[in-house]
């Protein structure tokens, strides 16, 4: 379980193939406090550490998840969001993230507003039930609050810090970006789809 809170930005220092599966090299300044088996968010994507080396871990997609996240299109040099799974002792700073990616939204516009940037991102039409006007979503595993939501886009402000310590400045008009609707609402639209089978 995540908060949507980002700690590090990641680099990607080397990507390999193995049949459907790619595994990825990531160096960040967390990586030494890393321990093998952990769950790491990696831009929203929850991965299990599979082993750690001079301030760089690496981690391993399966098939499913390069098909339903931006992962396939990860290459070497790229900065990848990054948190720990929160403690039980922690603040629940942004909301609950559980790091499962439900799909891919494409940025269509990035505006500067003279000391923060508004992005808009379009998203498949069957996930309109779940984004809510000042709603909560992750947006490459970042916990961000939703405004002018329209039936299949809506748009995010982003703050200075921000926007310096976590990927969103790398986001440009036509980047694709792993989405996380709100859990609770994903919960609300299942029990309203089983009610109206009765």
């Amino acid at each position: 379980m995540f908060t949507g809170i980002i700690e590090a930005k990641g680099i990607i220092t080397a990507v390999e193939s193995h049949g459907g599966n790619s595994s990825f090299e990531i160096a960040s300044p967390i990586s030494h406090e890393l321990k093998i088996d952990q769950s790491l968010a990696h831009n929203g994507v929850c991965l299990t550490v599979e082993a750690i080396s001079e301030g760089i871990h690496q981690v391993t997609a399966i098939a499913e998840t390069l098909s339903k996240t931006t992962l396939g299109d990860w290459k070497t040099g790229m900065a990848v969001n990054l948190e720990r799974c929160l403690s039980w002792n922690g603040r629940l700073d942004g909301h609950i993230v559980q790091g499962h990616v439900d799909g891919v939204g494409i940025c269509t516009s990035v505006v500067s507003k003279d000391g923060s940037w508004e992005y808009r991102f379009r998203f498949d039409d069957n996930f309109a039930p779940l984004v809510i006007e000042k709603g909560s979503i992750s947006l490459n595993g970042i916990s961000l609050t939703v405004f002018n939501v329209s039936e299949n886009a809506f748009s995010v402000a982003i703050i200075p810090y921000t926007f310096e310590n976590t990927n969103m400045s790398e986001i440009v008009e036509g980047s694709r970006v792993n989405l996380e609707f709100d859990m609770v609402g994903k919960y609300l639209a299942r029990y309203m789809e089983l009610q109206n089978k009765k």
